[in-house]
């Protein structure tokens, strides 16, 4: 028996093999440099969610576009690859996990300057 539960090992292979697909069959010029950084499964196995960073964060939302529009493409590519009686219905969304961990460490960076700064205020008294 395995540790984990099924949708966790299906959405695995989902994630790896939609990112060989954008990579290897995908043509279109203006998708640019598409990571996919993590799939979600639904306990069904009916439906997933792949997520997705992209370079150029300001081409993201006509990036997320084209690969859901796509997205039927890409399931016909995973019903061909991995050997499922039902091949789960795709969205794709941006990964905002890279931002907001950039976000963070901008927050400690500020927080470690204002610390190694002394204060004009104390010196006065």
């Amino acid at each position: 028996m395995h540790p984990y539960k099924r949708s966790s090992r299906v959405s695995e292979s989902i994630r790896k093999e939609v990112a060989d697909i954008i990579m290897n069959k995908i043509k279109h010029k203006y998708l640019g440099f598409v990571t996919v950084t993590d799939a979600k499964t639904s306990d069904d196995l009916r439906h997933a969610t792949v997520y997705v960073s992209v370079l150029n964060v300001e081409d993201s939302e006509k990036i997320l576009k084209k690969l859901n529009a796509t997205a039927s493409f890409i399931k016909g590519e995973l019903g061909r690859r991995l050997k499922m009686r039902c091949v789960p219905t795709l969205m794709f969304r941006i990964d905002e996990s890279i931002q907001y961990g950039m976000k963070i460490d901008k927050l400690l960076d500020d927080i470690k300057s204002e610390r190694s700064t002394p204060d004009t205020d104390e010196d006065l008294f």
